[in-house]
């Protein structure tokens, strides 16, 4: 696992770093500007011919320490510094006077009619919070345009480390070069297109800087696969949990037989889905493993629905329920009884969004999972606002209704509340295709049948999605990709983590 960090948090660190573990600012500057360079050689990026324009704070002084570097190792670098030179940051006139001492040149706008083979932008740093405008404005527009490959000190200028929101205009990086943690906006929605490929380096800001106060959000990596549930030699199918899916309607048997196969796939000993009888001869001929119940279409049978709620171990409910009274009934039926963790998906979220008080009113754990548009319903807001703010939409929705929100995107947030946030970073654009929510339901519904916590589960089987996705995409590209290729997705990847486990004995 990583953190990723917001504004706020970075500059704790740093200012902690350097206040209370005495280490020297100058030499974190330092380090993050050989960082940087390291980080060009090691892309044997194109350095035949340099630009680097600079602000007045201590972004811009890495960039002169970057310029400094880069001409001392023979490369031709044109060094730009924008601003007020009055009121550079003390750091920032450090590194003047150094490159002055060198006997480099500091020019004070850009060249005309130069063509350059890398570009990079050290204007503006994390703690940007206002709107690009003017004379800088101006300025952007131009380094974007200019030739060569763009890189981005630290973050792209204009883009708000905290949402990644773009602030009126925005440096197009091809790579950021990132120092000590990856900034959120990096990753969020549109900041991550304004940031191409993000290498984070180590300059020297360690856990101890964080004084008891850790980062909000993290990401989660290959290695905490290995915190699947373990498999163990003297076993039986009930030894590894029982799903309940609440699933399908008629001419949506899809949805049940995507979900109960994921399930399996990860490791769920038992899937019972509960479907109208509609779907009993296509769940049987599709995914024959499962155990059905069924009922007539517009009359479910609540009896029934009891004795499988006290049967499981786990409940999903929602997906291709639709929104008829009969799919009503039964998810007011299972959030007033189920004792178990309950998973709530697609159609169960849209009639939850008619009353989402009912969130409230059950003994069980819940995880939602809305997309936007479901999330727009639940909440009211409108979708582009929650894209925008999707850490604290998510975080407040989990704060108010006491359930862990699983807020889909292209990076999704799992939010956990009064807990740690997780932002995935797994997973790829050949994955926006139908029934790709279903196979998530399934993967979460499966490890908290085999008895991981909700908080637990719910990051680690949306990272295992994005990985299934991942491999996926290894063997057969982005553009065919279908929600059933997901469920072999998830083949490969557990298999990977178990001979990962395997050799690490």
């Amino acid at each position: 696992m990583k953190y990723l960090v917001n504004s706020r948090e970075m500059k704790r660190y740093d200012t902690n770093t350097i206040e209370q573990l005495h280490m020297p600012g100058m030499v974190l500057m330092e380090r993050a500007a050989l960082s940087f360079v390291e980080e060009l050689l090691k892309r044997s990026a194109d350095l035949s011919k340099v630009l680097v324009v600079c602000g007045t704070g201590n972004n811009g002084g890495d960039g002169l320490a970057i310029a400094r570097l880069l001409k001392q190792s023979g490369h031709e670098v044109d060094a730009v510094l924008v601003g007020n030179r009055d009121k550079a940051s003390e750091q920032n006139r450090c590194q003047q006077q150094i490159l002055k001492a060198h006997g480099y040149e500091l020019l004070t706008e850009l060249p005309e009619k130069n063509t350059y083979t890398a570009v990079i932008d050290a204007v503006f740093g994390v703690g940007l919070s206002r709107n690009i405008e003017g004379d800088y404005e101006v300025l952007l527009t131009k380094m974007n345009a200019l030739s060569g490959e763009k890189y981005a000190v630290d973050i792209a200028s204009g883009v708000s480390a905290d949402n990644g929101a773009v602030l009126g205009t925005a440096f197009r990086a091809d790579v950021t070069v990132t120092f000590a943690y990856g900034k959120l906006g990096m990753y969020l929605f549109p900041g991550n297109e304004f940031s191409g490929k993000v290498i984070v380096t180590d300059i020297g800001i360690p856990e101890e800087s964080w004084f008891g106060a850790k980062p909000q959000t993290a990401a989660l990596e290959d290695a905490d696969l290995a915190r699947l549930p373990e498999r163990k030699s003297h076993s039986n199918k009930g030894t590894y949990g029982k799903l309940l899916v609440v699933a399908g309607s008629v001419n949506m048997a899809g949805a049940a037989c995507l979900c109960g196969k994921a399930a399996y796939r990860t490791g769920c000993g038992l899937v019972r889905i509960m479907t109208p009888e509609e779907n009993r001869t296509i769940l049987q001929s599709v995914l024959p493993e499962a155990v059905l119940n069924t009922y007539p279409k517009e009359k479910p049978d609540i009896a029934q629905l009891t004795e499988a709620l006290q049967w499981a171990d786990a409940v999903v409910s929602g997906p291709g329920i639709g929104t008829s009274e009969a799919a009503e009934q039964l998810l007011k039926a299972v959030l007033a009884q189920a004792e178990v963790p309950v998973l709530l998906d697609a159609d169960a979220l849209n009639l939850a969004a008619k009353d989402p008080g009912l969130l409230l009113h059950t003994h069980a754990k819940v995880i939602v999972t809305p997309h936007l548009g479901e999330m727009s319903r639940l909440t009211g807001n409108g979708i582009s606002e929650i894209q925008t703010h999707l850490i604290e939409v998510a975080e407040a929705f989990a704060r108010q209704y006491n359930v862990i929100c699983v807020l889909k995107d292209e990076h999704t947030v799992t939010a956990v509340p009064e807990g740690q946030t997780y932002l995935n970073l797994s997973g790829n654009h050949g994955m926006a295709t139908a029934g790709s929510g279903d196979v998530l339901s399934g993967i979460l519904g499966s490890l908290l049948a085999q008895g991981m916590s909700p908080e637990e589960a719910a990051p680690l089987g949306v990272f295992l999605h994005g990985k299934a996705g991942d491999a996926v995409r290894e063997k057969t590209g982005c553009r065919s990709m279908t929600a059933s290729d997901l469920t072999e997705g998830i083949r490969l990847v557990t298999k990977k983590a178990e001979d990962r486990k395997e050799q690490a004995k």
